[in-house]
């Protein structure tokens, strides 16, 4: 069997590179011990994080190789090394064993070509799914309380400087806002023969350019912070793994505070701009978005006329809710009968009631043949590297810092000794500043990201940490406590049968299919 390893170190540091060489010749021991196995070649991604797989040219490589059936199996570390998002790693799994090509994780224990490996990627992907909805929940509410108090999170923007959360006036820059201001309030002139004058006229940007757009001057007009208020939560994640922002629409609620520093124009002016740009914009609607998502959604299957499940509900007279699931084509055309022009409409399979479902769901867990001592050590790893991650990341952009500043004053030093001319000594000197106030506003984020949540690495922390998870996960895993997340991730598919279909019963049959898993599990409701 022809055998590849894959490594991965997050970070260019000195120890990083140590551990990856310990790695490399542990895999080559590891290989050569085996005397079925033959040694093919050793992947490695050195410097670069497992957030996106496009920059892994090393991992691309072996996925390429893995077409062309380079190898039959492939070794690695652990599933946080093979991919930071353990739902990539099941994703890539799945690709990689459709080509023959299985994957031992050494540390998580897990072979991908046993028959229950699967499973035990889907649970522990689930859990940790669940855990970062937690862990997201835990920053936004410690930024939310930050904001409460009136740090101010963002970036610099013209007119303001943004120093430790504070808004400071930067003079230069307020001259500009107020020119705007005036230019369209008094001077009653449009966006965008503003912007054609301040670039005519060689007044910058914020961002160091001379080009204006209608666009960025309407933003400065629309901004409360140059009277003086701040309001915080434009935009929003909704969701937490993709991380990506979307303007709040009123989807969340904004933090406003008024008179929170000192503003560049009066407050009398700012109403009247916002005045005028009433009469001469028309703002678009504000439009809410509501979706309905269930645990089983999509998943129930009707084995008489082959339609879907849908959720119904009853308000009870105790106020609670009564929840069940009914075949569609019942839900749209009523029982089964024959219309006038004698087709057969509607449906006679029977309801299910969404207690009855999750007591199927908890019993199966609570039955399955799982180490699940070793699928909570599998979801502390996966969380403890990705903190300490964050923390490489950190060290990282620490380093990358110093290392511009040590270059810009020896650039200094050139320039004093007169070895390099004015014009190099400005190029270099613009492009250092440049990087290293970019490199102190990212390592900032992120100190202050670190200050929210909390995440210290000390041996008291991580044995908290590890005690917490295992509260939230050991009833989960052992079936005695109902998440809609982690359920709907397992669950691959349920079939519900008609009474008719079997010993013309009464009883209702439910067949539930969890994810790599091939047997069906059968329960009967009365």
């Amino acid at each position: 069997m022809k055998v590849a390893a894959y490594c991965r170190v997050s970070t260019e540091s000195e120890d990083q590179l140590n551990s990856l060489d310990n790695q490399k010749k542990y895999f080559n021991d590891y290989i050569n011990r085996n005397t079925n196995w033959e040694f093919t070649e050793i992947y490695v991604d050195e410097g670069i994080t497992g957030t996106s797989i496009k920059k892994r040219y090393a991992f691309l490589h072996m996925l390429k190789d893995a077409q062309n059936h380079v190898f039959d199996l492939i070794l690695t570390k652990e599933i946080s090394r093979f991919a930071r998002n353990t739902l990539d790693s099941i994703y890539y799994t799945r690709r990689l064993k459709d080509l023959g090509i299985g994957i031992i994780f050494l540390n998580d224990n897990i072979n991908t070509l046993d028959p229950d490996a699967e499973l035990r990627l889907t649970i522990l992907a689930s859990i940790a799914q669940e855990e970062s909805r937690k862990t997201s929940e835990r920053v936004k509410w410690g930024q939310k309380r930050s904001m409460e108090r009136g740090v101010v999170f963002g970036t610099d923007l013209l007119g303001y400087d943004l120093r430790n959360g504070k808004l400071f006036i930067n003079e230069r820059e307020a001259e500009t806002v107020r020119l705007i201001f005036h230019k369209f309030v008094r001077e009653r002139k449009g966006t965008h023969v503003i912007a054609r004058e301040l670039s005519e006229a060689g007044i910058p940007t914020a961002g160091g350019k001379n080009k204006w757009y209608g666009a960025g001057i309407l933003k400065i007009l629309k901004n409360e912070k140059y009277c003086g208020d701040l309001i915080q939560k434009k935009t929003y994640t909704p969701d937490y793994l993709k991380h990506e922002k979307k303007y709040n629409h009123g989807e969340e609620e904004f933090i406003t505070l008024y008179n929170h520093h000192e503003p560049i124009i009066e407050r009398e002016l700012f109403k009247e701009a916002q005045s005028e740009l009433k009469q001469r914009i028309l703002l678009p609607e504000e439009k809410k978005k509501y979706t309905n998502r269930y645990c089983f959604s999509g998943l129930i299957h009707c084995k008489s006329c082959g339609h879907s499940y849908v959720s119904r509900s009853k308000k009870l007279k105790s106020q609670g809710i009564y929840r069940y699931w009914r075949c569609y084509k019942a839900v749209q055309q009523g029982k089964q009968h024959t219309d006038s022009k004698g087709n057969t409409r509607g449906c006679d399979n029977n309801t299910v009631t969404e207690e009855d479902l999750k007591y199927i769901l908890k019993d199966i867990i609570q039955k399955l043949k799982l180490d699940k001592e070793e699928l909570i050590n599998g979801v502390y790893k996966s969380i403890k590297n990705t903190i300490y991650e964050d923390y490489e990341s950190s060290e990282s952009k620490r380093k990358k810092l110093q290392k511009n500043i040590l270059k810009k004053q020896h650039l200094i030093d050139m320039f004093l000794s007169n070895e390099i001319t004015d014009t190099d000594y400005n190029v270099l000197k613009q492009k250092y500043d440049t990087t290293i106030n970019q490199l102190s506003r990212e390592l900032e984020e992120h100190m202050q990201k670190e200050k929210v949540t909390n995440q210290n690495t000390s041996e008291d922390i991580k044995e908290k940490i590890y005690d917490e998870i295992r509260q939230i996960l050991s009833p989960l895993i052992n079936g005695l406590e109902w998440n809609d997340i982690f359920y709907h991730n397992i669950l691959d598919k349920i079939n519900i049968y008609r009474k008719e279909d079997i010993d013309n019963s009464d009883v209702t049959y439910v067949e539930v299919y969890l994810k790599g898993i091939k047997n069906g599990f059968t329960y009967q409701i009365y």
